[in-house]
């Protein structure tokens, strides 16, 4: 298979070989996206303004070191399995929390399809592939109804509850979110591109309220927020403050290799103030 400079630099991010498409491939595929491309929003933080175009985000995994969200993780993502000989569709998702799946949520999440991998687990050849919810799925699901294993985790899939939706990802018990409903009909990045500009820039957006890093495992997830860094496994979960603007970003590279080479020392210095003002106002609203 022929591959361009940035696939052939994403998989050497990625430490994976091409081979051709297969279900085992795909699944060494997706363990190493969530292993090495962090789920991040650093970029909100800094007030860059990413798009949607999957091949600035691409370039962004393959060269600079980056994630970003779904639509970015899952953006480059299909592009790299598409290259690679997969049959992989885009989906309009919505991620819910407790008040259960919306219709106006419906867009805030990108998902991923591979079709024509049929094996023990998946008879029917479709895949749910996801590297875009930061604590979610660690390896593919089949899409069928059923409960999940991943790791110390359990999923769950199912027919939506919701009309404007096909499918349900119910998430694990200690998720950040309830679940997420996405349609089967297929569609195009440019669908989100909209959406995109709401959830990177609305003062109502969760996204820029709080900064985040994530990093899913075969054991659990790793996750930033703010200063507060998280160890989530099946029954427990381990919390510590960074206190200080180094320990902060030796945090992001050590456990989630995001090392923010491309960011000089007076962005950098900008970042962590912002930081560290959204803790002190967050710790402030606890009293």
């Amino acid at each position: 298979m022929q591959l361009d400079d940035d696939l052939r630099a994403y998989l050497r991010r990625l430490r994976v070989e091409a081979e051709p498409p297969s279900a085992d491939a795909l699944d060494r595929l997706h363990q190493a996206q969530l292993e090495r491309i962090p789920y991040e929003t650093t970029w909100i933080h800094m007030d860059e303004r990413w798009t949607v175009d999957t091949t600035a985000s691409v370039q962004r995994v393959a060269h600079h070191g980056r994630g970003g969200y779904c639509f970015h993780a899952n953006g480059a993502f299909s592009v790299l399995l598409g290259a690679l000989g997969y049959d992989v569709t885009l989906h309009a998702g919505g991620v819910y929390g407790t008040e259960g799946p919306t219709s106006t949520s419906i867009e805030n999440h990108l998902v991923l399809l591979v079709h024509g991998l049929t094996s023990d687990a998946c008879p029917d050849g479709t895949w749910y592939v996801d590297a875009g919810l930061g604590d979610a799925i660690h390896r593919p699901l089949p899409l069928a109804t059923g409960a999940y294993r991943d790791g110390p985790f359990e999923f769950g899939l199912q027919p939506a509850s919701l009309a404007d939706a096909d499918w349900e990802l119910r998430h694990h018990h200690l998720g950040s979110f309830s679940g997420m409903a996405f349609e089967r009909e297929r569609t195009t990045i440019d669908r989100f591109a909209a959406r995109n500009v709401v959830l990177s820039t609305s003062p109502e957006s969760v996204f820029v309220k709080t900064l985040t890093v994530q990093r899913r495992d075969a054991d659990g997830v790793d996750i930033v927020r703010g200063q507060v860094l998280s160890r989530v496994a099946e029954t427990a979960t381990e919390v510590r403050t960074l206190d200080t603007q180094a320990e902060w970003f030796d945090a992001l590279a050590d456990v989630f290799g995001l090392t923010l080479d491309d960011v000089d020392a007076a962005r950098r210095s900008r970042l962590w103030l912002r930081v560290r003002a959204a803790h002190e106002a967050w710790l402030v609203s606890l009293d």
